[in-house]
């Protein structure tokens, strides 16, 4: 267990240091949040009550979909997780670290989206925000998972990209965060019910959905682990 924190501490420096994860958990969606939410907040007042929620949905389906799924398919797309096994490391190793470190770096951006939020646009706070934390863990999870799946079986970056593309800008533009989902016509409204991002999205502002997020949570987790049992049979 220490030497799996230790792994996990090293992998979040790294992570730091990576200009990709940076930019997909930090640079990107806090600019987004700088901006987007002053224009929202300008243009429609009422929107101070799910800014937290919306901006907070951007950065993790961001941040897991277009950054952890990247990282992933690197290590597991490539020879490199053969590496695991020849160190005597459970070949799942590598997944567990870049998992565990974009948790805490989509926790940390989150937090910072609420806390700034009621200064810098006088967003409503959570009533209860032990209870948003609760589902803020909950939505996280979920996307990490599916961008695990992504990163587990796309077996080229280029590909990837695409494939991320097409999961992350639905999430964004269906899931009610920039306008209420009730605004699109009945196909799209029910289409963006596939994404991880609506039922995220239904959590943090109605507390609705989280059993939704936990059946995709695991699913992601069936996956990956029936995954990592082939990566180990393929590498034995």
């Amino acid at each position: 267990m220490k030497a799996f924190c230790y792994g996990v501490w090293i992998q979040f420096l790294m992570d730091l240091r990576s200009r990709s994860l940076f930019i997909t958990c930090y640079l990107v969606p806090l600019l987004f949040f700088f901006m987007m939410g002053s224009v929202f907040t300008s243009i429609m007042p009422e929107y101070q009550d799910t800014l937290i929620a919306s901006m907070t949905i951007m950065s993790v389906s961001m941040g897991s979909l277009l950054g952890l799924s990247s990282s992933v398919v690197q290590i597991y797309g490539t020879t490199l997780q053969k590496t695991y096994m020849a160190n005597s490391l459970p070949v799942y190793y590598g997944l567990m670290t870049l998992f565990v470190s974009a948790f805490f770096h989509l926790m940390i951006v989150s937090t910072l989206i609420l806390v700034l939020s009621p200064f810098l646009f006088h967003a409503t706070l959570p009533s209860h925000i032990g209870i948003y934390y609760f589902h803020l863990i909950l939505f996280i999870i979920s996307s990490l998972g599916i961008a695990s799946v992504l990163g587990l079986f796309v077996k080229t970056q280029g590909l990837l990209t695409m494939m991320s593309q097409i999961i992350f800008l639905p999430s964004i533009i269906l899931s009610g965060i920039m306008f209420p989902a009730s605004m699109l016509p009945s196909f799209l409204e029910n289409l963006g019910k596939l994404f991880p991002a609506t039922w995220g999205y239904l959590l943090l502002t109605q507390s609705q959905g989280q059993y939704i997020l936990i059946l995709i949570m695991t699913l992601a987790f069936l996956i990956c682990f029936q995954r990592m049992r082939s990566f180990y049979s393929f590498i034995k």
